[in-house]
C-alpha cells in the first residue's frame, strides 16, 4: 500500500506545576514501554525534551515532535495536567491529536503518588471545546500503561484515515452515467474536509490513452496481468488495451497530483467507454485498487473516497459493491438456514462487474460484462475480473454529501457467507445482523446510493472515529442497530 500515510505518533507528558513532576515521568516511561512490547516500535515517538507545565515548554515538545517526524499526537496526562498549555499543544499541532490519561497504580501510594488525572480529563475537553478543538478522546480515555498503549495503537488507523484525506486529491473523468442521479457528488463537502477534486472530461482521458499506445511498458504489465490471472486469463487478446489503459491513470495520477501525496480515481466505465476504449475498465480498476489506489466505478467520487477512507484504515484492499439483489428463497433454505445465525431479511448480495481485486476472490477468470453484452458486441465488453467473494469478515460503509450538502456515513458489520453465489460478476452472499431494518430505515430512508465500500474486516470502531473526527454529526453516523433500538422513521407497531 504505497498511497497512504505511515503515521508516527509524538507522545507529550504533561503535568501540573503542583504535582510531582516524576509522576508523568515515570508514566511516560512506563506506557512507551508497554507500546514497544506489543506493537510496532516506529509507531511511536516519545518526546524526552520536557514535561509540558508552561506555554514554554508546550513550544519546546511542538518543536521536537516535529523535528522527529511526527504527524499525530498524544498528548498524556500523567496527572492533573495544565489544561492551557496542553490544549495549545494541540492547538499548534498541524495533524490528527488524541488526549488520554494514566490511571491510578497502586492503593499503597495515594498520596505523592496519586496523578488525579481522571479530573484532569475533564478540563482538557472542556479547554478542547473553548478553543474549537478536534481531538479524539477513546471511549473510556483513563488506563494504566498497558491500557493506554492499547488505546495508541486504535488511534492508529484514525490518525491515517485523518491525514489521509488532509492530503488527498480525488481525480474524476466524465459525469455520472445517464440514471445514476443516486452517484451524486455536491464538491463542497469534499473542500470542508480538505480534499481537493479534479474533474476531467472523457475525451481527456481518451486522449491520454492513445498517447500510450506504443509503451514501451505495456509489455512488462501485460506479463504481470498474465501471472496474476493465471488460468482465469480467458481473454488474453484484451490484455494489452488493459494495460496500456492502467499505464494512462498511473501516469495521469502521478502527473496530476500536483501538491498533494495521496489520490484516488472515480472513472467512467459506461456506457460510451466500451464502443469507443473497445473494452471495459473493472480489471484495471482492481489492480490498481489492490495497490492502495481506489478506482470507483461510474464516477462515484464519494465511492472512491469511502474506500480510501477504508484503505486507510486497514492497510488492506477494499472494494466497491452495489447492495445488489436478494438472496432467493430457495438459496437460503437450502445454503444458509441452519448453518448460520441470519434470517432471511439479513442477507443480500454485493455485486460488481468485476472491479474487486483478485486477492479478495475464491478464483477469478477474465471474462466479457454480461449486462453490457446484452446490448453490444460482446468484444467490447471484455475486461471484467469474475469470481466469488472470500468469505469471511467484512465491514460494509460509505461517507456520501447530500444534495443538499449534509454530511452523511454508515458503518454496518457482517460477512461475507461461504455459499455458492451461482450468477456473475465480482460477487458474495452477504450477512448483516438486522440488515433488513437497516435497508429501510438507513439505506431507503436517508437517500443512500447504491454503492457501499467494503473492507475485509470488522473496523466499525475505527471507521466510527474517523467520521466523527472529521465532523459528521452524531445523528448522521449510522449502523445496524439491534432489534431493542429502534430506528427513528421505524414504526413501533411493525413486526
Amino acid at each position: 500500500m504505497n498511497n497512504i500515510p505511515v503515521v508516527k505518533v509524538g507522545i507529550v507528558a504533561v503535568s501540573r506545576d503542583c504535582f510531582p513532576e516524576s509522576l508523568s515521568v515515570n508514566r511516560r516511561r512506563a506506557l512507551v514501554e508497554a507500546y514497544k512490547k506489543r506493537y510496532e516500535a516506529e509507531d511511536i515517538y516519545e518526546c524526552p525534551i520536557c514535561i509540558v507545565e508552561s506555554e514554554i515548554h508546550m513550544l519546546q515538545a511542538l518543536e521536537d515532535i516535529k523535528k522527529s517526524g511526527c504527524n499525530a499526537l498524544c498528548v498524556y496526562l500523567g496527572n492533573f495536567g495544565p489544561e492551557i498549555s496542553e490544549t495549545l499543544l494541540a492547538k499548534y499541532f498541524d495533524g490528527p491529536k488524541m488526549f488520554l490519561a494514566a490511571a491510578e497504580e497502586t492503593q499503597n501510594n495515594l498520596i505523592d503518588g496519586r496523578g488525579d488525572a481522571y479530573c484532569g480529563m475533564l478540563n482538557a475537553s472542556y479547554n478542547l471545546k473553548l478553543r474549537n478543538i478536534k481531538a479524539y478522546i477513546p471511549e473510556y480515555p483513563v488506563g494504566t500503561a498497558d491500557e493506554c498503549a492499547a488505546m495508541i495503537h486504535e488511534f492508529l488507523p484514525v490518525a491515517r484515515a485523518i491525514i489521509g484525506l488532509s492530503e488527498l486529491k480525488i481525480i474524476s473523468f466524465g459525469p455520472r452515467p445517464q440514471n445514476f442521479l443516486a452517484c451524486n457528488a455536491p464538491i463542497k463537502q469534499l473542500y470542508n474536509l480538505g480534499i481537493e477534486i479534479e474533474e476531467n472530461s472523457e475525451l481527456d482521458l481518451f486522449e491520454s490513452f492513445h498517447k500510450h499506445t506504443n509503451d514501451m511498458r505495456i509489455a512488462d504489465v501485460v506479463r504481470d496481468m498474465e501471472a496474476e490471472l493465471g488460468a482465469g486469463n480467458k481473454k488474453p487478446e484484451i490484455l494489452k488495451k488493459l494495460a496500456q489503459y492502467e499505464l494512462t491513470l498511473l501516469d495521469w495520477a502521478k502527473e496530476h497530483k500536483g501538491c498533494r501525496k495521496y489520490v484516488a480515481i472515480a472513472g467512467k466505465c459506461w456506457p460510451a467507454f466500451q464502443t469507443q476504449f473497445g473494452f471495459v475498465p473493472c480489471y484495471v480498476n482492481s489492480r490498481l485498487t489492490g495497490r492502495g489506489l481506489p478506482v470507483s466505478c461510474e464516477v462515484d467520487i464519494y465511492g472512491a473516497l469511502s474506500e480510501f477512507i477504508g484503505t486507510c484504515v486497514s492497510k488492506d484492499i477494499v472494494t466497491l459493491l452495489d447492495i445488489n439483489n436478494s438472496v432467493p428463497k430457495d438459496m437460503y433454505d437450502s445454503a444458509i438456514s441452519g448453518r448460520f445465525p441470519y434470517t432471511h431479511r439479513d442477507t443480500f448480495m454485493g455485486f460488481h462487474c468485476g472491479n474487486t481485486n483478485a486477492k479478495k476472490l475464491s478464483g477469478c477468470e477474465m471474462k466479457n460484462q454480461m449486462i453490457m453484452a446484452r446490448s453490444l458486441p460482446a468484444e467490447v465488453t471484455n475486461g471484467t475480473l469474475e469470481g466469488e467473494i472470500l468469505p469471511g469478515d467484512i465491514t460494509f460503509f460509505r461517507l456520501q454529501s447530500t444534495a443538499d450538502c449534509v454530511l452523511r456515513a454508515y458503518a454496518a458489520e457482517g460477512e461475507v457467507l461461504p455459499v455458492a453465489v451461482k450468477s456473475f460478476g465480482s460477487i458474495g452472499v452477504f450477512a448483516i445482523p438486522q440488515m433488513g431494518r437497516f435497508y429501510r430505515h438507513v439505506l431507503i430512508e436517508k437517500n443512500y446510493p447504491h454503492h457501499g465500500a467494503v473492507v475485509f474486516g470488522h473496523f466499525g470502531k475505527a471507521l466510527y472515529e474517523v467520521f466523527q473526527y472529521i465532523g459528521v454529526e452524531p445523528d448522521e453516523i449510522d449502523f445496524n442497530r439491534p432489534r431493542e433500538i429502534r430506528y427513528k422513521t421505524e414504526n413501533p407497531f411493525g413486526e
